[in-house]
């Protein structure tokens, strides 16, 4: 089927085009310069987020590093981007462990100080069946200079489940919710 226009549906056709690209562009923009973080990942609910100062906000953005990077932006995890050294988006995860507290991995999930996370069972394998190799199960000492992050909103996420702790080094902001769904 072919759609015929006549000139003035075209050019209204093309302002919208225009405006639409525009208002992307603007978006984008403000969104760098006020630090707000459009997520659309299933580790957390839809919204923006925004950028904090407060070093004890339990979201952050980080940079995986090593294969993990690699496995990451490979699979579609995350997108391209500008702002890890891989050419992809950081991740957006929640801290869920810190300094001296006692991370237990498990088939059934991560145990914080003793209190199981709902959802954070390890899968054999992600939404498109390509293996995902669990975090050797074992209890941990969060160590000085890391945190452990996990989704309890989506049994899916790509986190400390097979990552381990991340480097706070890795980190590169920390957000708080500014609009979620």
């Amino acid at each position: 089927m072919q759609w015929k226009m006549d000139g003035r549906s075209k050019n209204i056709a093309l302002g919208l085009i225009s405006c639409s690209v525009v208002s992307v562009g603007v978006l984008s923009l403000a969104a760098c310069v006020l630090g707000i973080r459009v997520n659309t990942s299933y580790s957390l609910p839809l919204g923006l987020y925004i950028r904090t100062n407060d070093s004890a906000a339990r979201l952050i953005e980080f940079c995986p590093v090593g294969s993990f990077a690699q496995q990451s932006s490979e699979r579609g995890y995350r997108g391209a981007s500008f702002a890890c050294a891989d050419g992809a988006v950081p991740l957006l995860k929640p801290v869920v462990a810190t300094e001296g507290d006692l991370v237990e991995t498990t088939p059934a999930g991560i145990k914080v100080n003793g209190v199981l996370l709902p959802q954070t069972a390890p899968l054999v394998r992600d939404g498109h069946s390509r293996p995902l190799i669990a975090w050797p199960f074992g209890a941990y000492r969060v160590q000085l200079g890391t945190v452990w992050v996990a989704s309890t909103y989506n049994r899916g996420s790509y986190d400390s489940r097979y990552m381990g702790p991340i480097a706070i080094s890795q980190i590169c902001r920390r957000l708080k919710p500014l609009w979620v769904l």
